[in-house]
Parts: structure tokens; C-alpha cells; sequence
């Protein structure tokens, strides 16, 4: 091991532990955490004791009913009785504490409905519980035509827990709230209170043409009576049915997913493909419940903590998943007033990069940004830079010409593929000067012919010999094309995350966001539906056709004349007919583009091929025959390896030759 490797390895190790370090919660974190077990140790302590004596039988009733949700009568009233009676002075006084709160005007109240809309949003709340119970995207439709909801009704649930002295728990679900309008109606307080001093609130304000919508809880005049860890946290439940929004059921199963980021960290995402639950310790600032053009992001004001989140995969006919997500909703107490509060914001809006990333508009340290857009996938980390720093805003900036989809797409290709026209070029190239040696290399056929090991390596070491005195190298076409690589394969990435493309149409094709239909079915038919889907796909047919002439077309032209493995040379054709099955059920959009850059590289071809002389590239190899060559070292590598593989077949010939004479 050199030193340059020593100081590197001790380089990395360093940053590792560096980073470990600076990533560790703080000592108030793991205080804070650590108050949060001890105060659940501590209620379950609590229950216990009530359990076991005979003068709690009260209490205990009302903690069996809060396992339920108490209503807040119980939550601040059932510990009345037993106060008087209680043997413990320690839990008799926290029970007294609690005897003064007495919530018991929800029972009164009728459940109702209130609407917060914007030009953007229509969110409905719901005086049971103070939640919300639909969420409708003004701007958008469901591939039926109906108007699209993220969810509704039953779909979502929210509840926060709150715990009294006596640790009986109130479920906020079952509490009917009473609406406050704000006057500019902007704003809703849904209230749970029966005197002014005492009562929780759930603000909720959404402002004008946006998608977030922020949430403050607020309870007053409950500080002696809230158990202590309801004084620093708040227990938030919200699970939510993932509707089926997509023509698509199968590839939007594969975008749809909870994705989460931790405070000053990366974004994280769950499997989408099987069910899948995390918990989490570290504190979090979002989490994200996704399908694949829509989502609902709850993000703390201040960081999560001991979060669980659990994602299922539905067979239901209408939902395509279930989530939900636990977590800790950290409080914080007035020093003036006897007013605990917390909050968050919910985004309930478009999977749309531009439209996530300006939530971080302004925000210069990196660590407190939010990065929202991270949710839209656009490929692996180390090819996702050529979607957000190339494609997109060249997009974008086609978009705002508003110019129709199949145009811009048109367009997008021909500047892709100008692009990497100097790269096309070299490969070109590089096939040509290899296809105008196509004759000596049969000579070199004829000269070691023959399957056998030995003749196969002479072969091989001749040929070598003969590309290091014409200066050509069988790998300087290939480089060209992992130089280009990034760019096409950001591009299949970039289609399918594209909400630009959701319901524009184009020829034939309604929708290009999903795929289009020649032919479709009902029914499971036995291998071809799993692999092909209930139809065939138009642009992937033309796009699979004009890829196999091309790749027929092609394999004649790049042909040395060296012998290949039996069946290899069909494997291009059976590659291109391949990718049919594996892309029919892809996005219109994308199998649109495919079918574009394989027609466009087709005419840049056949161009290229008559303006380009071979006889002069076969005159240039010629003369650097006549000049002295030295091996670059990938040839002199090879050629050693290929010395010293003959040298090993012939010392194996001989020791064969040796046991056939013994």
C-alpha cells in the first residue's frame, strides 16, 4: 500500500468520524428524549397503581375508555371522584390538580362542516375531531375527468393525544370542536373549551393562491392539569388512503411512496414495491405522503421526534396504498401567559420541482432548507444533476412559450441530441476506421483459422498488433457513449416524474403522462399481462420497430469481420425487442421521445455515411503504419495479458500431452 492510499484511507476515516460526530443529537435531544421515555414509563407506573387498589375502580374506567379516545369530561373529570378517597397523597394531589378542568361543552355541540378555499385548494374541516376531511387540487383532474381530491371523508385521519395528571388520555378525533371564522376568512379555530380561560385550539390558515396551509395548536389554562410530557409534546396521528389518480395502476405504484427527511440531513425514502415501517429516533423535519403527481407534506416548525411511519400496499379497486405516520410534536410554553402551543404546515399540492424548490427561496444556510423537490425522483444522485441543471430548465423554458407538448418534446430532442452530436461524431468515426480494416482483419481469419485455443489467442495477438500500428483502439468508440449516457438516462427518468405532461395530449395519445392504447383488454392473460400490462402501446410499437431496423442497420455497419460467440450478434435485436415489453406500459411521453432520437440518429447516420470519406480514413490508417507507434498503456496491458494467457495454454497443452503419454 503506497502513501498516497495510506492518507487517503485516513482521510475518509476522518470525514466518517467527523461526520458521525457532527450528526449526533445534542445533549438536550437526548434529554428531551429520555424525559419523553420517563414520562411513559412513569404513566404506565401510574395505571398500574390505579389498577391494583380497589378505590381506583373509577379511574380505571375512564382509562379503559381512553383507549378508545376519552371525551374531555373524562379527561378532566374522572379523577374528581377518587381524589377524595385516595390513600397516596402524591397521586391524591395530582388528581386534585385536574378537578378544577371540567371540558364537558363538546357533548352539546353539532358536528359541522367548514370550508377554507383558495384558487389553488378546497379544504373541508370538520367540527368532529377539528380535522380535515377532504382536500380537492382546483387545478387538476382525475384521469376519469372527476375532480381530483387527495383524499376524503375516511381516507385521512388526524388525531393528537394529550394526557391529564391522572394519565388518562383524550383523543382529540372524538371531540366535536366549535368553528371561529376570521374575518378575512383566511383562517379557521376549530375550539374544544367551556370557559374562555381554558379550552385547545386548532388554527388553520391558508393564504391566497397557495398550496400550504399552516396548523398551530394552541391549549390555554391547562398547564397544572396536562401530564408533564404534554406540557413539551404533543402525540399526532395521520394515516391517509392513497387514492388511485393515474390511468396507470401498476407504474403508479412504482412513484408512489413516503419520503422523509431528517433535521439538517438528506431526504430518505421508503420501499414503494412492498410494505414497509420505519422508526425513527433521530428528529425529523417532513415527511411526505406521495403518490406519483400529487402530495401531503407535514412540516414541523420544529423537528420531529420518535417518529413511526408505516406504508402498506392496497389491493383495494380505488387505493393504491395506506400510510401513516406517528410521531412527537414538540410543544413550547409561554413565559407570560398559561398558553402551550405548537405547530406545522401541510402542503397539499402538485409533485412539481420548480413549485417545491421555491419553498426555499431566501434561505441561504443550506442546512435549513427544506429541499421539498427531493421528492420528485429524477434518477439516481449522481445523474439527477442533469435533470435539475439541464433538462428542466430547458423545459421550462419551452413551457413558457407555450407551445403544445408533442412540439416541445420535438424540440427538446432535436437540442439533446445536438448536443451530443460532436460525441456521435467520434463514434462514428471509431466504427469507421474499424469497418475499413474489415478486410485485413478477414485476412488475419484466414491466416489463423481454426476454433482451437491456440489459434484463437494468435488471432487475437495479430489483430492487436495490427489496430497499434494503424493508431486505432477497439475502445475509443465506446467512450463516446458512456460520455452520453447521463444525459439519455436522465431523460428517462425525467418523463415520468414530468406532471407537465399529466393530460396533455398529442396525435393519438390522450394523455402523455401515461401510456397510449392500440390495443387493450380485460382480464389476466398468463405471462403477457404480467410483463406487457392489458394493452399495446402505439409509440412503444413504432419506437421498438425503428429500433430494431436501426440496430439491423447498424450491426452491419460497425461489422469488423472477426468472429463472434454463436447467437451474439442477434443479441442487439433481441435487446430492442426487449425493451417493448419493458417499456409498454411507460409513459406515452417518454416512449415518444425514444421513438424521436432513434429516427434522428437514423438521419444523422445515413449523413454521415455520405459525407465522410472512408477511402481517406483507410489512406490515413495506411500511412501510420510507417510511423513509429508506441503502446498506449490499455494495449500494452492487454497485449502482456493476452502473452501470458498463450504461455499458459501451452504449458497446459504440454502437461496434457504428458498424462495422455504416461
Amino acid at each position: 500500500m503506497d502513501k498516497n492510499t495510506i492518507i487517503g484511507l485516513l482521510l475518509i476515516t476522518a470525514i466518517i468520524i467527523g461526520f458521525s460526530i457532527y450528526n449526533r443529537p445534542s445533549q438536550e435531544q437526548i434529554a428531551a428524549q429520555k424525559r419523553m421515555r420517563d414520562s411513559l414509563a412513569l404513566v404506565d407506573n401510574e395505571r398500574a397503581a390505579a389498577t391494583s387498589n380497589s378505590f381506583n375502580d373509577t379511574l380505571e374506567d375512564a382509562a379503559n375508555e381512553s383507549i378508545k379516545g376519552s371525551n374531555a369530561a373524562d379527561f378532566f373529570g374522572a379523577a374528581s371522584t377518587t381524589a377524595a378517597t385516595a390513600a397516596d397523597t402524591t397521586v391524591a394531589a395530582n388528581l386534585a390538580l385536574s378537578d378544577s378542568l371540567s371540558l364537558t361543552a363538546s357533548s352539546n355541540q353539532i358536528e359541522e362542516t367548514v370550508v377554507l378555499e383558495n384558487e389553488k385548494v378546497r379544504i373541508r374541516l370538520n367540527t368532529l375531531g377539528g380535522s380535515i376531511r377532504s382536500v380537492q387540487l382546483k387545478e387538476y383532474l382525475q384521469h376519469t375527468g372527476d375532480s381530483l381530491y387527495l383524499f376524503q371523508n375516511d381516507e385521512a385521519r388526524f388525531n393528537m393525544d394529550l394526557f391529564n395528571r391522572n394519565s388518562v388520555r383524550l383523543s382529540t378525533e372524538t371531540e366535536v370542536f366549535t368553528p371561529i371564522r376570521s374575518a378575512d376568512g383566511n383562517s379557521v379555530t376549530m375550539r374544544l373549551q367551556t370557559t374562555p380561560e381554558q379550552y385547545i385550539d386548532f388554527v388553520y390558515t391558508l393564504p391566497a393562491d397557495e398550496y400550504m396551509m399552516d396548523f398551530e395548536v394552541r391549549v390555554a389554562g391547562m398547564r397544572n392539569a396536562l401530564h408533564p410530557e404534554s406540557l413539551t409534546n404533543f402525540r399526532m396521528f395521520w394515516e391517509q388512503d392513497i387514492r388511485q389518480q393515474e390511468k396507470g395502476r401498476m407504474f403508479e405504484n412504482r412513484y408512489a411512496r413516503i419520503h422523509y427527511k431528517y433535521d439538517r440531513q438528506d431526504v430518505q425514502k421508503m420501499s414503494e414495491s412492498k410494505d414497509d415501517q420505519k422508526e425513527l429516533s433521530d428528529p425529523l423535519k417532513w415527511f411526505a405522503f406521495k403518490d406519483q403527481y400529487f402530495s401531503a407534506i407535514v412540516i414541523g416548525d420544529k423537528p420531529f421526534s420518535n417518529t413511526i411511519l408505516t406504508s402498506k400496499v392496497l389491493n383495494a379497486p380505488d387505493h393504491i396504498k395506506s400510510y401513516a405516520a406517528e410521531v412527537w410534536v414538540p410543544g413550547e410554553m409561554s413565559a407570560e401567559s398559561d398558553l402551550i402551543t405548537a405547530g406545522f404546515n401541510y402542503y397539499f399540492g402538485p409533485v412539481h420541482f420548480n413549485t417545491l424548490k421555491a419553498y426555499d427561496k431566501g434561505v441561504s444556510d443550506s442546512s435549513q432548507k427544506l429541499e421539498l423537490e427531493e421528492i420528485v425522483y429524477l434518477g439516481y444522485r449522481w445523474l439527477s444533476w442533469v435533470n435539475k441543471w439541464l433538462v428542466i430548465p430547458i423545459f421550462n423554458f419551452f413551457l413558457s412559450l407555450n407551445w403544445g407538448m408533442g412540439l416541445i418534446i420535438l424540440i427538446l430532442t432535436l437540442l439533446v441530441k445536438l448536443v451530443i452530436s460532436p460525441l456521435t461524431y467520434k463514434s462514428y468515426i471509431s466504427s469507421a476506421k474499424m469497418r475499413v480494416l474489415r478486410p485485413q482483419i478477414q485476412e488475419l481469419e484466414k491466416k489463423f483459422p481454426g476454433k482451437e485455443q491456440d489459434m484463437m489467442m494468435k488471432r487475437q495477438q495479430a489483430t492487436m498488433e495490427l489496430y497499434n500500428k494503424v493508431g486505432v483502439s477497439p475502445m475509443s468508440g465506446c467512450l463516446p457513449m458512456l460520455i452520453q449516457m447521463p444525459v439519455l438516462l436522465a431523460l428517462f427518468f425525467f418523463f415520468p416524474s414530468a406532471i407537465e405532461l399529466r393530460q396533455q395530449g398529442f396525435l393519438w395519445a390522450d394523455d402523455l403522462s401515461t401510456f397510449d392504447s392500440l390495443i387493450s383488454w380485460s382480464g389476466d392473460i398468463p405471462l403477457v399481462t404480467k410483463y406487457l400490462g392489458n394493452h399495446i402501446s402505439i409509440f412503444c410499437l413504432l419506437m421498438t420497430v425503428v429500433n430494431v431496423f436501426y440496430t439491423k442497420y447498424n450491426m452491419s455497419m460497425t461489422d469488423t469481420g472477426a468472429q463472434t460467440m454463436p447467437g451474439m450478434k442477434y443479441m442487439p435485436i433481441f435487446m430492442s425487442v426487449f425493451m417493448f415489453f419493458f417499456l409498454n406500459s411507460y409513459p406515452a411521453g417518454l416512449n415518444y421521445y425514444y421513438f424521436l432520437s432513434t429516427l434522428y440518429t437514423i438521419v444523422i447516420t445515413l449523413i454521415m455515411k455520405q459525407t465522410i470519406n472512408e477511402d481517406k480514413i483507410l489512406a490515413e490508417l495506411e500511412a501510420n503504419k510507417k510511423k513509429p507507434k508506441k503502446k498506449s498503456g490499455f494495449m500494452a496491458r492487454l497485449a502482456e495479458a493476452q502473452k501470458l494467457q498463450e504461455k499458459q495454454a501451452r504449458e497446459k497443452a504440454k502437461e496434457n500431452a504428458k498424462r495422455n503419454y504416461r
